[in-house]
């Protein structure tokens, strides 16, 4: 997995662009140049979700009801929602509102505080969540080589606890910092990002991850490479676009209107990630947002 400086990145955008315009002239100016078998793929709705954390604002002016009803409308068949208690309801009541819309939970940011975690996997089970995690790792944190091995052990443990109460899998959600923030193993002396140790030793069978697309390249991350060389690990993927502006802090877009190439990082994606899901943190028009998300997503083909 590399991670490139900003310059570098775009440097290596500005050729894939140019290799890809080659290549389509190329293809098109030959009549023999045939489409490959699985050419016009579109992420299926069934896969689309939408991170409620986007949907703040909206949600607060007009009733989380009302809201649900709408992304149904739209074509959302999930959401993900966060907090233990989403706007105040039972789990019962939230499971409730989910089924009147037709919709299912795909996954939800939730605490990960092991103290707690059997009342937040009872929570998670009710309401019909299949992943488990929350807007981060858990504890003790990457603040160094041995607190980032001992959260990898805690994820283990609690998605071993999930994977027991009959739910699926506990993920982790990056931001910038867990590829930012680089140790060296001490047995190897080779230099690993936070992010790659904690894959690397947590077991498969009970952690996965959440991968956050526009802080990742924010941190200098390739994701299409990220995902080439971890794909199996990386069930979840936060479809969040925007602007990266060198090194101020990215800014997002509605999904479609950002700088991010979306083709090839769903090419690399396919038959890994379980579920894509759009993000947009305090959408000013959540409405607007989650219209044009799910319609970019939906009808792109790669």
């Amino acid at each position: 997995m590399s991670k490139n400086p900003p310059a570098r990145r775009r440097l290596r955008t500005a050729a894939a662009t140019a290799t890809g315009l080659a290549l389509a002239l190329s293809a098109a100016g030959s009549a023999a140049a045939a489409p490959p078998e699985d050419a016009g793929r579109t992420v299926p709705a069934s896969k689309i979700s939408i991170q409620m954390f986007s949907l703040i604002p909206w949600v607060a002016e007009d009733g989380l009801d009302s809201v649900l009803g709408e992304l149904a409308d739209m074509g959302y068949r999930n959401i993900e929602p966060f907090g233990g208690n989403f706007s105040g309801y039972t789990a019962e009541e939230f499971r409730a509102l989910v089924k009147k819309h037709g919709l299912k939970v795909s996954a939800a940011h939730n605490s990960t505080n092991e103290a707690t975690w059997d009342q937040t996997l009872a929570y998670s089970k009710t309401i019909g969540q299949h992943y488990v995690g929350s807007g981060g790792f858990a504890s003790p944190g990457i603040g160094s080589y041995e607190d980032t091995l001992a959260t990898a052990a805690t994820l283990n443990r609690l998605g071993e606890a999930a994977s027991k109460q009959g739910l699926h899998k506990i993920f982790g959600h990056n931001h910038q910092q867990e590829f930012t923030t680089v140790y060296t193993d001490p047995a190897t002396g080779e230099e690993k990002s936070a992010w790659e140790i904690i894959a690397d030793n947590t077991d498969p069978r009970y952690v996965t991850f959440e991968v956050d697309v526009l802080w990742a390249y924010d941190a200098g991350v390739d994701v299409v490479e990220l995902l080439e060389e971890y794909g199996d690990r990386i069930e979840l993927l936060h479809v969040k676009d925007g602007f990266l502006n060198g090194d101020a802090r990215a800014t997002f877009a509605d999904v479609g209107e950002g700088e991010i190439d979306w083709e090839p990082i769903l090419e690399a994606a396919h038959g890994h990630v379980k579920y894509y899901t759009v993000e947009y943190d305090f959408a000013p028009d959540g409405r607007e947002f989650a219209q044009d998300s799910f319609e970019y997503l939906d009808n792109l083909t790669y």
